[in-house]
C-alpha cells in the first residue's frame, strides 16, 4: 500500500536545479553537448510551444468580435496589440520562463509537483504538512485536464476554419475534417512524446518563421503600429475602452493560455530547451505576427473576419491553412503531454487509482504515456468539436480554467518561495502581488464567460477533484480499518517463539502497510492454510515527494527475529515501482533472497457500509469502490511474476 514519505527525505532548502544532461537537459558550455541542445529544444517546440504558438489564430481577432468587442480603429488595434504584448512578457516569460520554472521538483514541473515539493519543504524545516497545498496542488491538476480537452478542439477547429478564406467550397467540412485530424493526433501518442517532439519540431519551427515573416510583411507597410510595444499604449487602451475591459482581457488572455503548459512540461525536455526556444524562436515570431494583424487591420478593418489568414497573399492562403492545420495538431501536444505527467504524479502519489502508464524514453523519465487517460481526451476532444461546431463557440468556454490554474500556480509560488527558498515574506509578497494583479484582472475577465458555456471546463475540472478526493478519502478509511484489525506484530513474534505454528521452507513476501501491524493476507493464510514459510518479509512500498529516490533512502532493512523482516522500499513519484528488481539489486547479505522463488502475498478487499452510514459516505463508497475495482491489478503496478503471486480475499466495511 502507497503513502506518503513523512520525514527523512532530502531537504529542498535552495532553488531547484535544472536536471541532469543524462535526463533531459543540456549544458550549452561544452561543445559536445550542443548538438544535443540543438535537438532538445527543436523537439520541445514541437511538444511544448504548439498550444501558445497557434494563439495566433484566434486570440487578436477574438478581441475585435463579440457583442463585447471593442471598435478596431488604429488606436485601439495597437492598444490591444500593447496588450497582448505585454502580457506575454510579464506572464510568460517573467512569471513562467524566468521564475517558476526554477521550482521544478528534481526536474518534473506542474501545479501537482510543486504542491509536493513546498509539503516536502516544510515537513523538513519541521512545519506541519498544510492540507491546504494539496488541495490547491489537486484543484490545479484537475482544471489541466479540463483545458487538456478544449485545446486540442479549439485549435485544430480553429486552423481548419481557414478554409473559409482559402478553399470556401470544402469550408463546410471543417468538422469532419477536424474530428479526423484529432483521431490521428491522438493514435500516434502511443509512440511517445520523444518521437512525437522529433517529427513535430520542424513543422513548428517552419510555423514560427511563417508567423514572423506574415508580421514583417505587414509592419513593413504600417511601421506605425510598433508603439505597441510601449505598455503605455495598452493602459490608456483600457482606459479609453473601460465598457469594454473586462471582456476584452478575457480575449488578451487567450494568447498566453500554453504558459502553464510550459512549467508542466519540463520534466520531458528540462528547463534549458525551453527557455532557448522561448527567447530565439517562439517570443520573437509572436510578437511580430500580433502586430502584424493590427498593421493588417488598421489597413483594413474588414479583415476582422480571420486577420491571421488575411495576413498572407492569396495564392498563400491555402498552403498557410494546410500549416496551420499541422501546427493546430501539435499545439494539442502541450496539453496531452501535461496530462499524461500529472497523472503519472497523481498515481504515484496515491490521488488516482492504479492506472497503466508506459514509459517511452530510455533517457528522460519524464517522457510517459497514459492510455486510459489518453483515450478519455479523445472521446471528450471529439465530442466538443461535434456539439460546438465552431471556434468561436468553443473560445467561450476556452481559457477559464486555465487561469484558475495560473492563479493556484502564483498563490502557490508564495509558500513555495518561503519554504524552498528561503524568501522572506515582503519579498515573498511582492512578487506575488505582481502576478496577481495580472492573473486577477484576467480570472475576472474570464468569469464573464461562465455562461453560456464557461461553466463546462469548471464542471469537468470540478468532477475530476471529487473523483480524487473520493480515492484519497477511500484509501484513508480503508487503511484506518485494516489497522484497527490487524494483530501486532509483537503479538505474532509471542506466538512464533512457542512453537506452536508451523513453517514451511521457502521466501513469503507480504505487502503491507508501514506500521508495526501484520498484515491481513498473512493472518487470513494462517487461518485457513494455518502455516507459515520459514522465511517472511513485511514489505512496505512507500512513495516519496521528490521524482526519484535516491540510493541511500530506496531500501530501509530490519531483521525482527524467528525469521520476519521488515523491508520499506521507496520510489519517486515519477518512477516505476518495480519491486523484484528493487529487493534484488538492495538486498545484501544473508537478508539477499532469490527473487524469482519467492512467493508475494497481496490482500483483495470488497468494501460494504456500516448500518448507520450517512447518504454522502454510501455515495462516496460506491464511486470508491467503482474506481478500485478499475484499477490496474497489483501484480502489473509493482512489477511482480504473476506465477508467484497469491491473493487472499477479506470483507471491510467503511
Amino acid at each position: 500500500m502507497n503513502s506518503l514519505a513523512s520525514g527523512g527525505l532530502k531537504c529542498f532548502l535552495a532553488p531547484a536545479s535544472d536536471p541532469p544532461a543524462t535526463m533531459s537537459d543540456t549544458h550549452g558550455g561544452h561543445a559536445g553537448h550542443r548538438p544535443r541542445l540543438a535537438a532538445t529544444t527543436l523537439a520541445a517546440l514541437g511538444i511544448v510551444f504548439g498550444d501558445i504558438g497557434t494563439s495566433p489564430l484566434y486570440a487578436f481577432r477574438e478581441c475585435f468580435s463579440g457583442s463585447h468587442g471593442a471598435t478596431p480603429t488604429a488606436g485601439n488595434l495597437v492598444g490591444a496589440a500593447s496588450l497582448i504584448v505585454w502580457s506575454l512578457i510579464m506572464v510568460v516569460t517573467v512569471k513562467y520562463l524566468l521564475i517558476i520554472l526554477k521550482l521544478d521538483n528534481k526536474g518534473e514541473g506542474g501545479v501537482l509537483a510543486l504542491s509536493t515539493l513546498i509539503r516536502g519543504a516544510l515537513r523538513c524545516l519541521g512545519g506541519r504538512d498544510p492540507k491546504k497545498i494539496l488541495l490547491f496542488g489537486l484543484a490545479g491538476a484537475s482544471l489541466i485536464y479540463a483545458d487538456g480537452m478544449l485545446t486540442p478542439a479549439i485549435s485544430v477547429l480553429s486552423a481548419v476554419e481557414g478554409l473559409a478564406v482559402s478553399a470556401p467550397v470544402i469550408a463546410h467540412w471543417a468538422v469532419p475534417l477536424s474530428v479526423v485530424l484529432l483521431v490521428a493526433l491522438f493514435y500516434i501518442q502511443r509512440f511517445g512524446t520523444g518521437l512525437v517532439g522529433r517529427l513535430f519540431g520542424p513543422v513548428i519551427l517552419l510555423w514560427f518563421v511563417t508567423l514572423a515573416a506574415l508580421g514583417i510583411r505587414a509592419l513593413w507597410a504600417h511601421p506605425q503600429v510598433l508603439w505597441a510595444i510601449s505598455p503605455w499604449e495598452g493602459i490608456s487602451f483600457l482606459c479609453r475602452e473601460w465598457k469594454h475591459a473586462f471582456p476584452l482581457l478575457s480575449a488578451v488572455f487567450l494568447a498566453v493560455t500554453g504558459g502553464e503548459s510550459l512549467y508542466a512540461d519540463i520534466g520531458h525536455f528540462g528547463t534549458k530547451p525551453i527557455r532557448v526556444a522561448w527567447f530565439t524562436v517562439v517570443f520573437p515570431a509572436l510578437v511580430l505576427n500580433y502586430l502584424g494583424q493590427a498593421a493588417l487591420l488598421t489597413a483594413d478593418p474588414l479583415a476582422i473576419r480571420s486577420p491571421f489568414f488575411l495576413l498572407a497573399p492569396s495564392m498563400l492562403q491555402l498552403p498557410l491553412t494546410i500549416l496551420a492545420t499541422c501546427a493546430a495538431i501539435i499545439a494539442s501536444q502541450a496539453l496531452i503531454s501535461g496530462a499524461f505527467s500529472m497523472t503519472a504524479q497523481a498515481v504515484q502519489l496515491g490521488c488516482m487509482p492504479r492506472t497503466q502508464i508506459l514509459y517511452t524514453s530510455e533517457h528522460s523519465m519524464g517522457q510517459v504515456y497514459v492510455p486510459a487517460v489518453n483515450h478519455l481526451l479523445a472521446v471528450a476532444c471529439v465530442l466538443l468539436v461535434i456539439t460546438f461546431k465552431t471556434s468561436a463557440a468553443l473560445a467561450g468556454a476556452y481559457g477559464i480554467a486555465i487561469s484558475v490554474t495560473m492563479t493556484i500556480t502564483t498563490v502557490l509560488f508564495f509558500s513555495a518561495a518561503r519554504a524552498v527558498w528561503g524568501w522572506s515574506g515582503l519579498k515573498a509578497g511582492l512578487v506575488t502581488s505582481l502576478f496577481l494583479t495580472f492573473e486577477a484582472a484576467f480570472l475576472a475577465a474570464n468569469t464573464l464567460k461562465l455562461l453560456p458555456t464557461g461553466w463546462l471546463p469548471l464542471t469537468i475540472g470540478g468532477l475530476v477533484m471529487c473523483t480524487m478526493l473520493t480515492w484519497l478519502w477511500g484509501r484513508k478509511r480503508l487503511y484506518e480499518r485494516i489497522v484497527a484489525a490487524s494483530l501486532p506484530i509483537a503479538d505474532l513474534l509471542r506466538e512464533l517463539k512457542k512453537g506452536r505454528i508451523h513453517r514451511v521452507s521457502g521466501t513469503a513476501i507480504y505487502m503491507s502497510g508501514k506500521g508495526t501491524q501484520v498484515p491481513n493476507a498473512l493472518l487470513h493464510n494462517l487461518k485457513h492454510n494455518q502455516v507459515l514459510h520459514e522465511r517472511v518479509i513485511l514489505l512496505h512500498v512507500m512513495t516519496t515527494d521528490q521524482p526519484t529516490a535516491s540510493e541511500e533512502d530506496l531500501l530501509e532493512y530490519e531483521d525482527l527475529g524467528d525469521g520476519l523482516q521488515n523491508v520499506t522500499i521507496r520510489f519517486g513519484f515519477t518512477e516505476t515501482p518495480d519491486v523484484p528488481a528493487a529487493l534484488k539489486k538492495r538486498l545484501k547479505g544473508d537478508a539477499k533472497l532469490q527473487v524469482s522463488k519467492a512467493t508475494y502475498f497481496l490482500g483483495r478487499e470488497s468494501y460494504g457500509m456500516g448500518k448507520h452510514a450517512t447518504f454522502m459516505d454510501r455515495l462516496r463508497l460506491s464511486i470508491f469502490g467503482v474506481l478500485a475495482r478499475n484499477a490496474s491489478p497489483a501484480t502489473a503496478y509493482f512489477q511482480l511474476p504473476p506465477g508467484r503471486v497469491v491473493e487472499l480475499g477479506a470483507q471491510i466495511t467503511l
